[in-house]
């Protein structure tokens, strides 16, 4: 069996599935994703500093017993 599709109907349904899917996408839904997404980015980069500073301060006191 040799199941080939026509570029012309790939993209027909992939446009199609995607403009039925931004149909029921909200404004509200996307201010909302991009407000959780700028809080876990800053989250996430003060973890960040946080383990940064606490590994330096680590081997800095690793480093003196020795």
């Amino acid at each position: 069996m040799n199941h080939t599709f026509d570029t012309g109907t790939k993209a027909g349904t992939i446009g199609g599935t995607l403009l039925s899917a931004s149909m029921s996408i909200y404004a509200e839904d996307v201010t909302r994703t991009i407000v959780l997404a700028a809080i876990g980015a800053v989250v996430s980069f003060g973890v960040s500093l946080l383990l940064r500073y606490l590994t330096k301060r680590w081997r800095k006191r690793f480093r003196n017993r020795n």
